[in-house]
């Protein structure tokens, strides 16, 4: 008989990881000092792990602000905007951000999870949703919670998504939705073209702002200010969890539309509403983002710093034109290895992994803020530069040449860098491991080489084994078998995969998670 908590106790990922102590996730941070140091587990590290872009959640006129609303409205509204969980705040808030985004009317939702799950109410049976995908994972949830049909483009495949578009129902209802800036990679979204193909097509045309809301455009606005295109799209969405320095999220456009929403998005109104604290939080912040452009200019600063550090010691930084700067590494456990030396060293990143991208593309993730000083900033390329060479990400020298980055700064225009071949093909799947080394490819190796595969191998051995259980015992019963029709791959197999040959012939692989939010 079935059991539903089955799949429960048969995954081993997280008890694995822990014994190789390479478990990255659910770390504690004891203290904050300021918005770019943290205390974790008693060490004092560098924070380029957080999405709190202009260094606001430290701020003393945000935490002001929401110490007052506290005391003058307690800590939770306990109940949803519809009944009894609407404060003049909210309103306010709501009224400023509508003539901030220049749109007709906004709403403000619990979280951004939440916001983009209010598509739902707006998504029809006859409806089509053209969905870029790479989108959050939030918007692909939205998408499914409605009764509309998705049809996904690959990422900034204008081509594709005409294609699509061209095969749909002429008399569907139809629209676009896209990440403005995509939160694991940092490109922007091609949405003057996306623009044009809505008017061909008649569709509508929604962006996510989530990471470019308070960074990109003159006056922080988001991808469709930065692309001069505020009227041409529809809906846009934002969370306060980032450049806001608070918690919620923010959906704005025609006042009909937002009103339906209103009164029949689920995540709405069967939802407790944004505290009192978190709407005073983020109402301060819009002041100072509306007040303050020098912070979105130190930002931009700050990235092309970053982005061209790294470039200069070798590293991959792909196709990202803003503060989301990912550092491409590829093996999955080498990227564990990497983030884990991090810590140790003082620095606090995130490691991302499949699904989150494609296998063989492992990253570490690294944002900024506007508050990060430059020795802050230096200190952190010198440890990635050191680690970097210890594990073989990055030649023993830095190259002679590099080609310099361009950053997305007002009137620029740009969606994204030139990709190395290595960033293209891991993109596109084709990183991912075949089946290990030749005979031949051995022969060839230093003995360098062949003791760092041997290093690897025994590492990702213990990875894989390292808790390993009476279940894996019984359907390893057969491996000697599969070992002996295997026998003339085994060497090059054992170099490269280690453990890896042993999983494919009696257990599943492990798998990621998807690390960004939309609080």
């Amino acid at each position: 008989m079935s059991d539903v908590f089955e799949k429960c106790h048969n995954w081993k990922d997280y008890r694995i990881a822990k014994a190789t102590g390479l478990y990255p996730y659910f770390r504690a941070i004891e203290a904050s000092h300021g918005a770019t140091e943290v205390e974790i587990e008693g060490r004092r590290v560098i924070m380029v792990g957080s999405n709190n872009y202009l260094g606001l959640s430290a701020d003393p006129r945000v935490k002001e602000a929401a110490v007052k609303a506290v005391e003058k409205f307690g800590t939770t509204c306990s109940g949803s905007r519809l009944l009894n969980g609407t404060l003049a705040l909210h309103e306010e808030l709501e009224a400023r951000l509508a003539k901030f985004l220049n749109r007709e009317a906004a709403i403000v939702i619990s979280t951004g999870f939440q916001t983009n799950l209010a598509l739902a109410s707006i998504l029809g049976r006859h409806d089509i949703v053209f969905s870029d995908r790479q989108n959050h994972a939030s918007l692909v949830d939205g998408i499914r919670l409605s009764f509309a049909t998705e049809r996904k483009f690959r990422h900034n495949d204008m081509d594709h998504l005409e294609q699509l578009l061209a095969q749909a129902e002429p008399n569907a209802g139809k629209i676009i939705v896209t990440d403005g800036v995509f939160s694991m990679e940092g490109d922007v979204c091609n949405l003057p073209r996306i623009v044009e193909l809505a008017r061909q097509y008649n569709a509508r045309v929604m962006t996510d702002d989530a990471h470019s809301m308070g960074v990109l455009g003159e006056k922080g606005r988001g991808t469709s200010e930065y692309f001069g295109l505020e009227k041409e799209t529809d809906l846009v969405m934002g969370t306060f969890s980032k450049s806001f320095a608070s918690l919620g999220g923010v959906l704005a456009g025609p006042f009909e539309v937002i009103n339906y929403i209103r009164h029949k998005a689920r995540s709405v109104i069967f939802s407790a509403s944004m505290t009192p604290a978190s709407i005073a939080a983020a109402l301060k912040a819009l002041e100072i983002i509306e007040a303050e452009p020098q912070r979105r200019e130190r930002l931009l600063d700050i990235a092309e710093k970053m982005h061209n550090g790294f470039r200069a010691m070798g590293f991959d930084t792909g196709v990202s034109v803003t503060p989301v700067v990912p550092v491409h590494i590829g093996d999955q456990v080498k990227c564990f290895r990497f983030w884990r030396a991090l810590h140790e060293a003082g620095v606090f990143a995130n490691p991302v992994i499949p699904p989150a991208v494609e296998a063989g593309h492992a990253l570490i993730r690294t944002s900024y803020m506007a508050t990060h000083t430059d020795a802050q900033l230096d200190r952190v390329l010198d440890i990635f530069e050191t680690i970097g060479r210890k594990l073989n990400v990055i030649p023993e020298t830095r190259p002679t040449t590099y080609e310099p980055v361009k950053i997305a700064r007002p009137g620029t225009r740009i969606l994204s860098n030139k990709a190395s071949d290595k960033w293209a093909a891991g993109s596109a799947g084709l990183l991912a491991d075949k089946g290990g080394i030749t005979l031949e490819q051995l022969s060839r190796m230093s003995s360098r080489e062949v003791a760092g595969k041997l290093f690897d191998a025994v590492e990702q051995l213990t990875w894989r084994a390292a808790n390993l259980q009476p279940d894996d015992l019984r359907k390893l019963g057969n491996a000697p078998m599969k070992l002996w029709e295997k026998r003339g791959e085994l060497p090059g197999l054992l170099l490269e995969k280690g453990a890896h040959f042993f999983m494919r012939n009696g257990s599943n692989g492990a798998n990621g998670a998807q690390t960004e939010d939309r609080n």
